[in-house]
């Protein structure tokens, strides 16, 4: 629990420090969909690895239609993600995201073949936004 919350704090400096716009850490917590994305998968990712997919996805299913961030549980995502005007973003089970990347709005990561024996990811490290 005490990681998770460290993960909030670490997210809304994150967002403060991304988007010029945003003025307070209040704001984002309040109102920022993509921080609440993120959250929701944090937790839906941690249902996941401890074998609860059903409600892994049944958490991260309700965060898609709650925020329009489609962030599926298997997803492997780094630190300091940020999602900004985030309306259309799609995040496939095989993508892997690592620290400090942050991603606009209609972006779609994950392997678009239907054979889950191609070990093809999308790889996402750090890179200027």
């Amino acid at each position: 629990m005490f990681k998770f919350v460290s993960y909030i704090r670490e997210d809304l400096s994150t967002a403060l420090q991304r988007d010029p716009t945003a003025r307070n850490k209040l704001e984002v917590f309040l109102t920022y969909p993509g921080v609440h994305a993120v959250w929701n998968y944090r937790i839906s990712h941690w249902l996941w690895n401890h074998h609860i997919k059903l409600l892994a996805r049944i958490f991260s299913n309700r965060a898609r239609r709650r925020t329009g961030i489609e962030i599926h549980p298997g997803a492997q995502i780094g630190r300091r993600f940020f999602i900004d005007h985030g309306s259309g973003v799609v995040i496939g089970e095989t993508t892997q995201i690592g620290d400090d990347v942050m991603l606009y709005h209609n972006v779609t990561l994950g392997d678009r073949k239907s054979t889950r024996l191609n070990s093809s990811h999308e790889w996402i490290s750090r890179m200027p936004s």
